[in-house]
């Protein structure tokens, strides 16, 4: 520290201002305390849930029991991942896995922005409301109940094989969860139904931003309805879209645990072993903790590096990224 800032920290004027900031700070978080509450709690959240568990990774690199604590469990090395890439039904599990998820993303992705766009084409808010409402509720019931109603619909005497028996289009009922080949179309749609109302929030409050203006200017140099949609309101949803599929590219890996929990079976299992039902049978079922942490480490490292490369990607071609 300099001689003339040594003075300056010694002047009355100094020690004013500084107590005056100080005050306007603890003002404002009085004035935010239940704000602050909120956020406190958030954090807390993420520290207990999140970043204390990463403790817990170092048993990929051990074998440990459970009677055991992780301290006192033996180092293994780099064994449970090389059990891994050894494993005989690896290629099944990622197959499927990639499978999955990749006909999630090329359908399940730009539908709820089609939705979105047509739904706010929508004259009678009536009607658009009532879309809405409709569409949002199968997100709010969890995925063991809708698996018990999907179970229930597709079964033999279900009403699937009902209406299609009635439109001739088969002739005798099929059972289609114990059928593997119609597996991932089930997981498909069912996700889509689920979630499509849902997932089109985030692009309706997004289209809601978009200056009217420029419709204005649109529709007085003679566009049409989807021309504006083309030219006006998806470039101005650009960012959004950008935003969200980089997501859902790191995500990839991620086959939704609880919808293939509740609709697999012993006859599907050809078609329904993806990662994170392998993490669960040999982590849980079969007690392997430390090759299952050992795989689940994998997997968020591959992650990261599409997330990393789907980013990089994003912001050269559009100017677009989360960081």
């Amino acid at each position: 520290m300099s001689a003339k800032q040594g003075a300056e920290l010694t002047q009355p004027g100094y020690n004013v201002r500084a107590t005056g900031k100080q005050r306007t700070l603890l003002r404002r978080l009085l004035s935010q305390k239940y704000l602050q509450v909120m956020a406190l709690l958030g954090v807390a959240w993420m520290i207990i849930f999140n970043y204390i568990p990463l403790y817990g990774s170092i048993i990929a690199f051990k074998q440990y029991v459970i009677t055991h604590s992780i301290a006192e469990a033996p180092w293994v090395g780099l064994d449970n991942f090389k059990a891994f890439f050894d494993d005989e039904d690896l290629p099944r599990v990622i197959w499927n896995t990639l499978g999955i998820s990749l006909i999630k993303l090329v359908i399940g992705f730009p539908l709820p922005i089609l939705f979105a766009l047509f739904l706010n084409e929508l004259r009678s808010i009536r009607l658009k409301k009532a879309v809405q409402t409709i569409s949002y509720l199968p997100h709010f019931l969890s995925w063991v109940i809708l698996g018990g109603i999907l179970a229930t619909w597709l079964a033999d005497v279900g009403i699937i094989n009902h209406i299609l028996m009635a439109l001739h289009l088969i002739k005798e009922p099929i059972s289609y969860l114990a059928e593997p080949k119609y597996f991932w179309g089930i997981i498909v749609t069912s996700d889509i139904w689920k979630e499509l109302g849902w997932s089109a929030i985030i692009y309706l409050a997004a289209i809601a931003g978009v200056s009217p203006d420029l419709h204005e200017a649109a529709t007085i140099d003679g566009a049409g309805r989807f021309q504006r949609m083309w030219h006006v309101t998806l470039p101005g949803i650009r960012s959004t879209i950008t935003i969200l599929f980089i997501l859902a590219v790191s995500g990839i890996l991620n086959s939704n645990f609880d919808q293939i929990l509740v609709l697999r079976n012993s006859l599907n299992e050809s078609a329904s072993s993806v990662i994170d039902i392998y993490v669960y049978q040999t982590g849980i079922v079969n007690n392997r903790f430390s090759y299952s942490t050992a795989v689940g480490l994998i997997k968020s490292i591959i992650a990261l590096v599409l997330l990393l490369i789907a980013n990089s990607v994003s912001k050269k071609l559009n100017d677009t990224s989360l960081f």
